[in-house]
């Protein structure tokens, strides 16, 4: 079994210190949550007693992040915490968030891996390539006369069929007449 496999042996020392057995320093619970964070298991032993206190600061993490506003459990989540406490039904709770966590780990997932195998995840939304047509068009009419633009991809005059030609030419005079009205409003501007 490869090192990082195990849980990182943390011991706390009787000053409440905790000590990271692999690194020989002492580290915070900021230091903790980063290891959690980064895919690893602690596992945190009262070095006097041999008491597992694992869970007791895991708890204090959770509820130091829900204090800073960092809010991950709505708070009737909270109030059903404390009702399985209270009516006994503590045997199926840690089953019952133990499956839902391994569900929404499995769903990210597969989030993440479907959204990798599409070279363009937006291109399944429906209606998107009209509108990077659109765009397309909108910046070349914009951007066309522009010297160094080098307009849309792929594009080669020479072999556009008639009807895009036809659109082409309509799209130039189009912008010719916005270059004269704006020559013509500088104009005027510089007179005033």
């Amino acid at each position: 079994m490869a090192e990082t496999d195990k849980p990182l042996l943390i011991k706390r020392y009787a000053s409440r210190r905790l000590y990271n057995t692999e690194t020989s320093d002492y580290v915070t619970l900021e230091d903790i949550s980063g290891f959690i964070r980064n895919g690893r298991e602690v596992q945190i032993i009262d070095l006097k007693s041999g008491d597992d206190l694992t869970r007791q600061y895991l708890l204090q993490i959770v509820a130091e992040n829900e204090s800073k506003g960092q809010s991950v459990l709505p708070t009737n989540v909270l109030n059903d915490l404390v009702r399985s406490y209270a009516t006994g039904v503590t045997s199926v709770v840690p089953q019952f968030l133990s499956a839902s966590f391994d569900m929404l780990r499995d769903s990210q997932s597969k989030i993440v891996e479907n959204l990798t195998k599409v070279p363009n995840p937006m291109a399944a939304v429906p209606g998107f390539d009209a509108m990077r047509k659109q765009q397309e068009m909108f910046l070349k009419s914009i951007m066309g006369g522009v010297p160094g633009w080098p307009g849309p991809a792929g594009a080669d005059k020479q072999n556009e069929a008639p009807a895009q030609a036809k659109e082409t030419a309509a799209e130039q005079n189009e912008l010719n007449e916005i270059k004269a009205q704006l020559a013509e409003l500088q104009k005027k501007l510089s007179k005033l």
